[in-house]
């Protein structure tokens, strides 16, 4: 395996051994994190008004590209994330990148369109427990209680930028850059730190949207 692919494959927080961190919560973690690592990642750009466009994504994701703002919509491909009236980010399952970047690019060759592979350049952690919205008010200004399930937002804390995806009442998803992973991580970590922090795995903090797409490398 050559050395390009070991760095593709490697998860952008590997330099904290999460792996080797995580426990089992109990009562008195309030605040639990894992990492959902080796996820696809595909940008898809277009315009809502192509009929040619929005017909030619169903096709291949099963159902129509959302439309409203914020929406996270589950599909038969991996999940939506809603970005700008022109823009989604497909999150999918690792091994089904591939094909689905080969069937997107040849449905929309033709068309005014972009289909571009992000899949090195970002990650995602599950956040859940009693305290996470407590966390996630002390991050930013953003209204996170406004943020119904099924609905993200992108926003930014403390000179990182972010998208959040409330998947269910117990917590969210944050998708974030490689390239600020460190630095993310480290304040995610040390906010955490007062609601007892627990380090865990994504099974035993299941995300109903995103962690059926996760597989182990």
């Amino acid at each position: 395996m050559s050395n390009t692919l070991n760095t593709m494959l490697e998860s952008p927080l590997h330099a904290f051994g999460l792996p080797a961190r995580a426990a089992v919560p109990s009562s008195q973690n309030r605040v639990l994190m894992a990492e959902l690592p080796h996820l696809g990642y595909i940008v898809l750009r277009g315009k809502t008004d192509d009929g040619t466009f929005m017909q030619a994504v169903a096709d291949i994701l099963g159902q129509p590209l959302p439309t409203q703002p914020m929406t996270v919509l589950r599909t038969a491909a991996g999940v939506v994330l809603w970005v700008s009236p022109d823009e989604w980010l497909l999150v999918c399952q690792r091994s089904r990148r591939d094909a689905l970047l080969s069937s997107l690019g040849n449905a929309l060759q033709d068309v005014f369109a972009q289909v571009v592979d992000n899949s090195g350049g970002l990650t995602a952690l599950r956040v859940s427990g009693p305290d996470h919205m407590l966390l996630l008010r002390q991050l930013g200004p953003y209204d996170y209680e406004s943020l119904a399930v099924g609905r993200c937002a992108s926003t930014v804390a403390s000179k990182t930028g972010f998208t959040v995806a409330r998947t269910d009442e117990d917590g969210v998803v944050i998708v974030f850059r490689r390239s600020f992973a460190d630095y993310t991580w480290r304040l995610l970590e040390r906010t955490a730190q007062p609601y007892r922090l627990c380090i865990t795995t994504p099974a035993q903090i299941a995300d109903p949207v995103f962690t059926p797409l996760f597989e182990t490398v």
